[in-house]
């Protein structure tokens, strides 16, 4: 069994920026065993010290947002102390932007983002999502930026709330053969409709052990590869008639996924 490593997150603010960073990383490996900490509002040459000596212990490393200068330089040295790795997340990119625009830093943390129109439509989307997850209310379908369809587990609701703080309307609908779909799907621009769809093995799999996560046996029809592939067959069959983008999300990152629905989204709306 390999030895669960440790992330340490470390910032004077939240720490949110380093901690995406660091998991957009880890997505692309594959069979690691890590733990992340994440600490927020440190100030203190103490605390940077005492959260160097815990990253070691573990075997792992810091990834880092310091803005002020003589908490990263004690960062630096305590990194080198214990001969672990410290990454540096955002002062490579300030010192960037003073190379090339000759400017300087605030240097405060945490600065709060103003409360302006781009951030009321993140909050109006994310409620949005929540209201038309998985295939509830309907009727605002006709209102979605964006509609996700596909059968069960190809990460509909989790791309939905991604897209969401991107500032998109997104509503997800499962698709079943035993159940009709929405009227409302079929009154919307094809261009805004995805069709989310997976290998069938791979599914099978993730079925699996949503079935073990819930205490249900393995062998249910749900995750059987018939089932699975009757499903598929009919979700495809549905797309077709939709005429919408298919995209297969089998071991594609939400992030990736995301991209590429984002992507087609706009070529639709601002043809080259």
């Amino acid at each position: 069994m390999k030895e669960k490593k440790l992330i340490v997150i470390c910032s004077d603010a939240l720490g949110k920026t380093a901690e995406s960073v660091a998991k957009a990383a880890l997505h692309q490996f594959d069979g690691l065993d890590v733990d992340m900490k994440r600490y927020s509002r440190v100030s203190s040459e103490a605390e940077i010290r005492q959260l160097a000596e815990e990253a070691a212990a573990g075997g792992g490393f810091i990834a880092y947002t310091l803005v002020q200068p003589e908490l990263r330089q004690a960062m630096a040295e305590e990194a080198e102390r214990l001969g672990i790795h410290a990454v540096d997340v955002i002062g490579p990119m300030m010192e960037a932007v003073v190379s090339a625009f000759h400017d300087e830093p605030r240097r405060k943390p945490g600065r709060v983002p103003r409360l302006d129109e781009e951030y009321f439509r993140r909050v109006e989307a994310i409620e949005f999502a929540v209201k038309c997850d998985d295939g509830k209310d309907p009727g605002s379908i006709v209102n979605a930026e964006i509609i996700l369809i596909g059968v069960s587990r190809t990460s509909k609701t989790p791309l939905s709330v991604f897209l969401a703080h991107q500032g998109y309307k997104v509503a997800n609908i499962p698709i079943v053969p035993e159940v009709k779909p929405p009227k409302e799907l079929f009154m919307v621009p094809q261009h805004r409709i995805f069709g989310l769809t997976m290998e069938p093995e791979h599914m099978a799999s993730i079925r699996a052990e949503r079935l073990k996560a819930v205490g249900l046996p393995e062998s249910a029809k749900y995750a059987s590869l018939p089932r699975i592939e009757e499903e598929l067959a009919y979700a495809g069959q549905l797309m077709n008639q939709l005429g919408c983008s298919v995209l297969n999300v089998t071991n594609q990152a939400i992030e990736e996924s995301a991209a590429k629905i984002v992507t087609a989204l706009q070529s639709s709306l601002f043809p080259s």
